[in-house]
Parts: structure tokens; sequence; C-alpha cells
């Protein structure tokens, strides 16, 4: 009984967010919220453009479709809350909403990362074995590959949601970060918290680090085969279709290692930057990277715009 009313004496926790300082507040509101409308239009652009153009209706398409649907849910599960904040002078996010963010969060963010494994597999297998290509990308096998991505990491994301919530906040409630995050949250408890790190040490690193190492496995193989084209104009033409993707894994990844990998003793107000990074600033600015020196979906972005107008 004593532990239940420890714990629900937290009712609801309160998000510094990036500034205390009030003069910031409207300032950092109209930024963020110019940054949402721009992820939301973009992000859409890209979906109806693939949905409308048969000509787009390929695997490598189909993938960057759904990436686009999961970085819309993705910022929205970070930004609208954050966006109050800036306006409201007390700043809280009650317990079940607080974890109910930090799910959406890790779901999210791991399909992200899983889809985009997924298109480096995709181009391995355009690039390297393209004989049986159709076959091993076939409608199927995309939509398989899909519902994994956006399925697994939903467990991961549950057994720390639930081991989180097992443990007991009877002290401050005073997030030092604008949204729910897992290393924040462990850092306010005043119960044992060994189990959440030793999930976190064990499992963590292996959603977190595998969909990396298949990324990197795979343009491996691609460079490999790629030095082999005796064609300078086939080598550009073959690292022309995975500019853009590795683009988007560097952005992506490098701050979530940055933010991640290391101790929770040292995560800091400075890990700040580098989730806005991955959570805000990689969904908005992916549709401008993968249609910047695409010819193919700046074609159907073109088509879809002159169907608007027309």
């Amino acid at each position: 009984m004593e532990r239940i009313n420890q714990t629900s004496s937290v009712s609801e926790f309160i998000l510094l967010g990036l500034s205390s300082r009030p003069e910031d507040q409207k300032p950092l509101f109209v930024l963020f919220l110019t940054v949402y409308l721009i992820t939301l239009t973009g992000n859409l652009l890209i979906i109806l453009a693939i949905r409308s153009d048969p000509q787009l209706q390929t695997p490598m398409y189909f993938f960057l479709s759904f990436l686009s649907f999961t970085d819309i849910c993705f910022t929205t599960t970070v930004v609208p809350e954050m966006l109050m904040n800036f306006l409201s002078e007390k700043k809280t996010i009650s317990y079940a909403g607080c974890l109910t963010q930090m799910y959406f969060l890790y779901a999210l963010g791991n399909s992200d990362s899983c889809l985009l494994a997924v298109m480096a597999f995709d181009r391995y297998v355009a690039i390297c074995d393209p004989f049986r290509y159709v076959t091993a990308m076939s409608h199927h096998h995309c939509v398989l590959l899909v519902a994994f991505s956006c399925s697994f990491p939903h467990l991961h994301s549950l057994l720390h949601t639930l081991l989180l919530n097992r443990l007991t906040f009877c002290d401050s409630n005073v997030i030092h970060h604008f949204l729910c995050d897992l290393n924040p949250l462990l850092k306010l408890s005043c119960s044992s918290i060994f189990v959440n790190e030793i999930v976190i040490m064990a499992e963590g690193p292996i959603v977190l680090v595998t969909p990396f190492l298949c990324i990197v496995f795979s343009y491996a193989r691609i460079l490999v085969t790629v030095l082999k084209i005796p064609s300078a104009a086939g080598k550009r033409k073959a690292f022309s279709t995975c500019g853009s993707h590795l683009t988007v894994v560097t952005l992506f990844y490098g701050s979530i290692f940055y933010v991640y990998l290391q101790p929770l003793s040292t995560y800091t107000v400075k890990d700040h930057m580098a989730t806005i990074v991955y959570t805000v600033l990689s969904s908005m600015l992916n549709p401008f990277i993968y249609s910047l020196k695409n010819k193919d979906l700046k074609r159907g972005l073109r088509k879809l715009m002159g169907k608007r107008r027309s």
C-alpha cells in the first residue's frame, strides 16, 4: 500500500523545455510551428506524389512513402506538446501522458530506424543482385518488411514503458528536457533502476545498432560492387540512387548514437540539440533530401502540383 501511495504522489511531470526565459517562448513557438507545418506538408506531398504516379510504384518509393508517414507521426508525438508548453505557464504533462509520449517516441523512432535498414537492403539487392530483384522485392515481401518494421519496435517500446511504470517517483517531478525520454525519467526515480539499466544495456543496443549494422553491411557490399563497374557513368548512376539515403542515415543515426550510446550518468542538457535533430529536424529535412537530386520524385511532385492547379 505504501508503494502505491508513493507512486501515485506524482500525477504529473514538469517539462522545463528548451528555455526558461519568458521572452524566448513565443519565438520558439513560431520556429517550431513553422518546422512542424513544413514537416507535415513536405512528407504529405511525398506520400501523395508516390501514390498518384504509376512510375513511382516501385519498392524504393513504397518504403519511402511509409518512412514519410512514420516521420509525420514521429514529429506529431513531440512537437504539439512542445508548442503547448511554449504558451503555457505550468508546462506540465500528466503521468499517463508522459509514458504515452515516451512509448510512441521509441516505437516510431525505431520504426524509422528499421525502415532505413529496409531501404538500404532494397538498394543492396537492386545494385548487387539485380536479376533477383523482382523476386526478392516482390510486393508481398515489401509488405512483410514494412509490417515487421512498424510492429516489432512497439514490443521494444512496450517493454521499456512497462519497466518504467513499475518505478516509484516520490521526489522531484521536474524533467530537464522538452519531452518525456527514458534517461531523464530514470534520473527522477527514487526506487532501484537496476533492472531498467540492465535491459537498456542488454536489449537497447541490439534494437538500436542491429538496423545500423544492416545498413553498413548493405553499403559495404554496394561499394564493392560499384567499384567493379568499369564506366564512370555507371558508377555515378549507382551512387546517385544511394546518396540521399546515406545523408538521411547519417543525420538520423549520428544524433541518436550521440544521445543514447552513453552512460545514464553522463546524460546532460547538452543532449537536447541532438534530440531535436532526430525527432524534429530529420523528419523535416527528409522530403527535401530525397527529392533534391531525384528526377523521378521531382517529376511526380510536379505532376501532383499540376493536378491540384487544374
